[in-house]
């Protein structure tokens, strides 16, 4: 699954990474794996901090992208790593963020519904981001409440 988010990342990097000229191409692939490490972190911790229904009522309904604030918080924290880690400005890496992520992660959102048995399966998704299958049993639950 992190593989094929990887993926998903770099089809939608063009002109928010690869195209930027405030980015240097030799940042390129490490950026890339920041994005899909922001949006696995940001996943991890809604389940971490327990609010594991918000984020299943997010791959079910997720409304309007931009405001949503799970994608709020993908968008902050990849900014802040662009910012940290490779000296952009933080107006520019939050451009930047807001350019990338909430495309990818509505694509996400959208291939968690469309592959039923594939990797971005909502309960194989969770699964991976937990590393156990137990997490089937609770979203069959939270999903028939």
């Amino acid at each position: 699954m992190f593989e094929k988010l990887f993926m998903l990342i770099k089809t939608n990097a063009g002109n928010a990474v690869v195209g930027n000229p405030l980015i240097a191409p030799k940042h390129h692939e490490a950026i890339i794996n920041d994005a899909s490490s922001t949006i696995i972190d940001v996943l991890k911790g809604q389940i971490e901090t327990g609010k594991l229904k918000d984020m299943v009522k997010y791959f079910q309904f997720p409304g309007i992208y931009n405001s949503n604030p799970l994608i709020i918080k993908v968008v902050n924290k990849f900014a802040n790593k662009l910012n940290n880690f490779y000296n952009i400005e933080p107006p520019v890496a939050l451009i930047t963020a807001r350019a990338l992520m909430p495309k990818v992660m509505q694509q996400l959102i959208e291939r968690s519904q469309t592959e039923k048995d594939g990797e971005f399966n909502l309960k194989n998704l969770l699964s991976d981001l937990t590393g156990s299958r137990n997490i089937n049993l609770l979203l069959d639950q939270m999903v028939a409440a």
